[in-house]
């Protein structure tokens, strides 16, 4: 019973507008109110027979609905009609059964007892009753009573009707009203589902804001923990502070007292410090007469130190013999000679004395060729035992002289395997014993740089190396794609009416410092073109020219000074003959022999119509000598290194090498000036 009064309202309105058309359908079987009766008593009773099955099916139309609970208002129906149904009594045929059936119609809502008798009027007869049985069918004859019947009957029906007609209206308003409440209901279903969704995405929203806060929450409370740990910090911090302050008001207060102290004992000062200002005063005109006469002297020993390179001589010739290698034959005694100078064992040597035996001038007998000795004399003579920095002591004089503003020009001259390359770059293996004329040349350099710094001037340097092989200049600084490739650099004037000369397409590098120098050096023996000979398992076939711009000003005064130093390897001056090479390479040594000789010819040239004073020098006969055509006239320094080797198998090719650098050291150019501004 519960579970049928919590039934959806719905429901309950389809259930009350399906009895609804239960009714209205059985009502719609009644006759209608005022339709005449004129039928014979057979018709009559036919008539009423439909009316006993409507009735009955009425009843069974009230016992379906009235099997379930109701609303409020239909159940009131139900009760009305559940004891008609109940009264409905055994079908029954005949005459006997019209009175039933009207009875029962006349009083529908009567108990189950005994049909009263109908009321008679005056002038009818009755029926004869039974006691506790239902009136009979008058007889055929009682027409007027019959028709009494039908008309109390009739009269019922439309009570009946009307009744049922007025429940029918209620219902279709209760209908009516039931859908109105289910359109409500619907509409209201739809704002309540609009609204679910909508507080279903809030709280997905809230949700997800939640989840942004609890993660919020855990960082705050990360950035609380850190915080307190930092007020922890600070607080211990600040115990720390508070203690360094008392320590800094006690040093404060002995500061304060020093203070004091030191104020008494400047007050005493300022006298010392006005006498010291005149001190310094006379100090510093002191200083200024000073540095006058300081640059006064050293413009005298810039002069003295000229004339004495003059003295020496403006082309100067030294001779340089290396040492017998391992795996080398020893010469035999008395065949190179160191003779003595005037000043004894202690003097350095300058002549040099070569003993050679002539095979043409054998005699028949078998005796021993006559050995014939030639004589030569030059500036300076080193044996093979003399070191690199003996070598480089002699000709630091005319480094200075660059460094003065003279240009120098220092050549290494000899056959090949006679130790040129050694004399002017050194050793492998960077050992310092062993560090040629280039680094140590430099080293000098910045070292007095350095120092005339002191006195008001400063020096730039800017380095280039490059090799002349068969007449074509290349630049042995090149990196890259540019490396051997000698046909871009050409030699050109730096400008229009510019006597400086200028290797186009090579590197002009700043220098400073000797790592910079050693680096260009190794990068430079790489390059540099070398071939096997029958003399020399690795022999140079280029000049190397290595040529550095130095630079100096004096701002102070206003001076300015500038002169190159070349520093040039030559490549091996022997014959033909003796150097030729093996193998399908002939012809190209062949060729590299010309050149060679011819440009040191021309060197020899150029040399010997500058010392003559002639009219034309053949600087442009050569790439070298046209190259280095400024630093060989008269206002230039000249050094030549002649290298001969100690073996006995080449002293053809040394006598050639001697005598050539004899002629040179016969010929003097004029003055030299510098190169001042």
């Amino acid at each position: 019973m519960n579970m049928q009064a919590q039934r959806p309202p719905l429901l309950e309105v389809k259930r009350n507008f399906e009895l609804k058309t239960t009714l209205v359908k059985a009502s719609s079987r009644l006759p209608l109110p005022g339709s005449k009766l004129k039928r014979g008593p057979d018709q009559m009773e036919d008539a009423l027979e439909p009316a006993k099955k409507r009735t009955r099916g009425l009843g069974a139309v009230t016992k379906i609905d009235t099997s379930r609970p109701r609303g409020p208002v239909l159940s009131t129906v139900s009760q009305t009609q559940g004891p008609t149904a109940a009264q409905k009594g055994p079908k029954k045929t005949g005459p006997r059964g019209c009175a039933t059936v009207a009875s029962v119609l006349k009083n529908p809502k009567a108990a189950p007892a005994a049909p009263a008798a109908p009321a008679q009027k005056p002038g009818t007869s009755a029926a004869p009753m039974v006691a506790g049985k239902r009136p009979g069918k008058r007889p055929a004859w009682d027409l007027k009573g019959q028709l009494c019947d039908l008309n109390e009957e009739l009269k019922r029906y439309r009570e009946k009707t009307q009744k049922l007609d007025q429940e029918n209206q209620g219902l279709r308003e209760q209908l009516k009203e039931a859908q109105e409440q289910a359109t409500v209901l619907e509409t209201e279903r739809n704002t309540l589902a609009r609204e679910l969704a909508s507080v279903r995405t809030q709280a997905e929203q809230s949700q997800q804001k939640l989840e942004t806060l609890c993660a919020r929450v855990l960082e705050l409370e990360e950035c609380l923990g850190t915080k307190e740990r930092l007020v922890q910090e600070l607080q211990k911090e600040k115990l720390e502070l508070q203690e360094e302050q008392k320590a800094l008001a006690t040093h404060l207060e002995e500061q304060e007292r020093r203070l004091q102290a030191s104020e008494t004992a400047l007050s005493s000062s300022e006298a010392e410090v006005v006498s010291l200002r005149q001190k310094t005063a006379a100090q510093v005109t002191l200083l200024a007469e000073q540095g006058d006469r300081l640059h006064g002297l050293e413009m005298e020993r810039r002069r003295l130190h000229n004339q004495l390179q003059e003295l020496k001589g403006n082309i100067r010739v030294f001779c340089r013999v290396r040492p017998v290698l391992a795996g080398e034959p020893t010469p035999s005694p008395g065949f190179l000679l160191f003779p003595h100078g005037p000043a004894g064992p202690s003097d350095p040597p300058t002549h040099l004395s070569v003993s050679r035996s002539d095979d043409r001038r054998a005699t028949l007998t078998g005796a021993p060729a006559p050995t014939t000795r030639h004589d030569f004399s030059f500036d300076r003579v080193f044996p093979p035992g003399s070191k690199q920095e003996e070598v480089f002591e002699e000709i630091s004089m005319l480094v200075q002289s660059a460094l003065d503003g003279y240009p120098v020009c220092i050549f290494a001259y000899g056959q090949t395997g006679s130790g040129k390359t050694f004399t002017m770059e050194g050793g492998p293996g960077g050992d310092p014993q062993l560090e040629g004329l280039i680094p140590r040349a430099l080293r000098h350099l910045f070292s007095v740089a350095q120092e005339m710094g002191g006195q008001g001037w400063t020096y730039s340097f800017v380095a280039s190396y490059v090799e002349i092989y068969n007449e074509t200049v290349r630049d042995l600084l090149a990196t890259g794609t540019r490396k051997g490739q000698g046909g871009e650099c050409e030699i050109r004037r730096a400008g229009p009416g510019s006597e400086e000369l200028t290797v186009t397409n090579a590197r002009y590098v700043p220098v400073s410092c000797e790592k910079e120098v050693e680096a260009l050096l190794h990068l430079a023996r790489q390059n540099r073109a070398v071939a096997r000979t029958a003399q020399n398992e690795r022999s140079s076939r280029s000049h190397s020219v290595f040529q550095l711009q130095i630079s100096g000003e004096h701002a102070a005064r206003g001076l300015q000074c500038g002169a190159p130093l070349n520093l040039i390897d030559l490549a091996g001056s022997e014959r033909l003959d003796p150097g030729l090479a093996l193998g399908p390479g002939e012809r190209d040594r062949l060729r590299e022999t010309q050149a060679i000789n011819s440009s040191l010819s021309t060197l020899g040239l150029v040399i010997m119509a500058l010392s003559n004073k002639e009219s034309h020098v053949p600087y442009r006969n050569s790439k070298l000598t046209y190259l280095l055509q400024n630093s060989l006239g008269g206002s230039a320094k000249m050094l030549m290194f002649v290298n001969i080797s100690p073996l006995e198998e080449n002293v053809s090719e040394s006598l050639n090498s001697l005598r050539f650098a004899s002629k040179v050291n016969q010929c003097v150019i004029g003055t030299a000036q510098a190169n001042k501004k």
